[in-house]
Formats: structure tokens, C-alpha cells, sequence
């Protein structure tokens, strides 16, 4: 048979809330007295049973994180962080990846699943606000990236961590600026969106360019119907094929970037003298190329704390209307591309 706490706190000398009181991490506990209770967990086997303690509190143990592609290296790293950070709590983290389909972010919060989970951190791409304010009154919140713009009663009150897109693609041309770079194209548009990523980091861009005096050359602005690679690629050859060239290029994410450096060297331009290119989040991989890339670098480790203890905290105060928008620090990674 397994071993119970009655069988631990026998072998250790002590009482059975003692053992309680180890196991749960309370520190009001002797260190003498905590080695012994450790000793005896390792030589009886005993294995708490955390079905039984996450009933007594009232919670699952499970929170969902919601993400809209893992194979993009950004929200897999963060994936990877948030995982790290739930463990404090002990939670275990459901991963789901939503595409960003409104039905599949939704059923993350509104199905049968939601009464599986503690919570739910959700980096929305196509519900809006008044899903999400439906949403959480059920499910514990927290929105990661950009919020949708408000619907018929505002924004609702949901915690909130993202990066201040606007500064962060002004400090990445601005960077190009100072090299002495004019002819700065932007890869990564996608009109339509109101406050979306794309729109954030478009505004960035004209801000700076117009600080500088600089204008902004529609040919010098290419659309990306995904943050791809490919995509990256594509639009850097099309920048490549046009009569006055750019001098720079700032691509809204990491692989955009790579596959512009991908196109400059098949087409032979030496990066950075001929052309200087910057991306955005500092994956792992962009370290790594030839030349490394140089690149905005949110927080990753401050967003995944930050979310989870928001999620956290959010399912203490469930159905009170309270929220936090919490700004994550960035900054410009320096390396051979720009």
C-alpha cells in the first residue's frame, strides 16, 4: 500500500500536521525538523496526493496557457517560461494552440475545458471584448500581446501584460538612424488591424522616421500575411527589385528578419555595410546566425512571471472587477546586422 502522512510522521518522530505543514512548503518549520520529515518522505516513498489537496483548496491545478502558433520560436520559448513560472504554484500548464481562430481561443475559456482550469492566459488574436468580458466571468484571465480595441461598454477588466510596441519599433529605427541609414524599409504590415501588433509597430516606425525628418516611402512598406520566414523573404525581394533600394530594414519579428538576410545573401549584399537589418523578440536561434541578429528583446521571463502571478492572483479575487495592464520592459540587442 502507499504510504500516508500517519506512516511519515511515525518514521520522523513528529506530528502529522508537521508532515502537513513540510510537504505544503510552509517555512515555520525547524530545519532539524524539516530534514527528518524529508528523510522520512525518501524512505517511505510517500507521494502527496495533489487531486485531494488542490479539493481541500478549491482549485484544479491546472491552468491553460493559449498561444497562436508554437511553432513560431517566440511562444514556444514563453511557453517554456510560463511552464517554469506555474511550477511555483504548483500548476500544471495545458498548452493550446489556437491559430488565431476566434472559435479555438474561445472554447479555451467557454468550453467544458474551462471548468478544468484555474485559470487561462490567452494571447487573443481574433475574439474582441466583449467575448473576453463574457469569458471572464467564468474563467480567470489574463491577456497576453495586444488587447482587442474596445467594444460597446470598453474594455473589460482583465489583467493585462504586453510590450510597449510603439516605443520598441521606434528605439529599433531609430538604432538604424543613427547609423547613418536613410532609405529604412519596414517589413511586416498588415492594414486592417486597429491596435493590433502590426498597426503598434507601424506607428513606431513613422514615429521615428518622422522625428528624423525622414519620409516614409509606401514602396519601402511591404505587407506580410504572416510573420513568416517566407514571408520575410518574399517581401525583402520585392524591396531588393525596386529602383532606389533600402539602405536598412526593420522586420516586425525575428523570422521575418531571417528570411530577409536570406534573400540579401542569395542576391550577394554584404549585411551590415550594404544593408542593415533589424527584427523583434530575440529568439533564440537569432543569436546564432551568420551574421547574429540584431533585435528588440521583450522580457520573456517578466511576461511568464508576470502572467502567472496575475493568473494567480486573478483566481483569488474571481468575479471582483479589478485588473492590471502591466508593461513589460524591452531592449535593443546589439549584434551584426545593424
Amino acid at each position: 500500500m502507499a504510504a500516508t502522512l500517519k506512516d511519515v510522521a511515525e518514521l520522523a518522530g513528529v506530528s502529522i500536521k508537521t508532515v502537513s505543514n513540510v510537504v505544503n512548503g510552509y517555512e515555520f518549520v525547524r530545519a532539524e525538523t524539516r530534514e527528518r520529515v524529508q528523510v522520512a518522505i525518501a524512505t517511505t516513498g510517500y507521494r502527496p496526493n495533489l487531486g485531494a489537496r488542490n479539493l481541500r483548496k478549491g482549485r484544479t491545478g491546472f491552468i491553460a496557457l493559449a498561444v497562436p502558433e508554437l511553432d513560431n520560436p517566440y511562444f514556444a520559448e514563453l511557453a517554456s517560461l510560463v511552464i517554469t513560472a506555474a511550477d511555483r504554484h504548483d500548476w500544471t500548464v495545458l498548452i493550446e494552440q489556437t491559430h488565431g481562430i476566434r472559435d479555438r481561443e474561445l472554447a479555451v475559456v467557454t468550453s467544458a475545458r474551462s471548468q478544468r482550469i484555474d485559470a487561462a492566459i490567452l494571447s487573443p488574436l481574433a475574439v474582441g471584448p466583449d467575448d473576453l468580458r463574457r469569458a471572464a466571468r467564468d474563467t480567470p484571465l489574463v491577456l497576453l500581446g495586444e488587447r482587442p480595441a474596445a467594444g460597446r461598454a470598453g474594455r473589460p477588466a482583465i489583467d493585462h501584460v504586453a510590450v510597449d510596441n510603439v516605443a520598441a519599433a521606434r528605439t529599433a529605427v531609430e538604432h538604424l538612424i543613427s547609423l547613418g541609414r536613410r532609405r529604412i524599409a519596414a517589413i511586416g504590415d498588415q492594414p486592417g488591424q486597429d491596435a493590433g501588433t502590426a498597426s503598434l509597430r507601424m506607428t513606431g516606425y513613422r514615429e521615428a522616421m518622422r522625428k528624423a525628418s525622414l519620409p516614409v516611402d509606401p514602396a519601402l512598406v511591404v505587407q506580410a500575411a504572416d510573420y513568416s520566414r517566407a514571408e520575410g523573404a518574399a517581401a525583402m525581394n520585392q524591396l531588393l527589385n525596386l529602383h532606389e533600394p533600402p539602405d536598412a530594414v526593420f522586420c516586425f519579428n525575428d523570422l521575418l528578419a531571417m528570411g530577409a538576410l536570406r534573400t540579401a545573401g542569395v542576391r550577394g549584399l554584404e549585411v551590415p555595410r550594404e544593408l542593415a537589418v533589424i527584427g523583434f523578440d530575440d529568439i533564440r536561434e537569432g543569436a546564432y546566425g551568420v551574421p547574429a541578429l540584431t533585435t528588440i528583446a521583450p522580457d520573456k521571463k517578466a511576461i511568464a512571471d508576470t502572467a502567472v502571478d496575475l493568473a494567480f492572483g486573478a483566481q483569488a479575487r474571481a468575479g471582483k472587477p479589478m485588473a492590471q495592464d502591466i508593461t513589460a520592459p524591452f531592449e535593443l540587442r546589439v549584434r551584426e546586422t545593424a
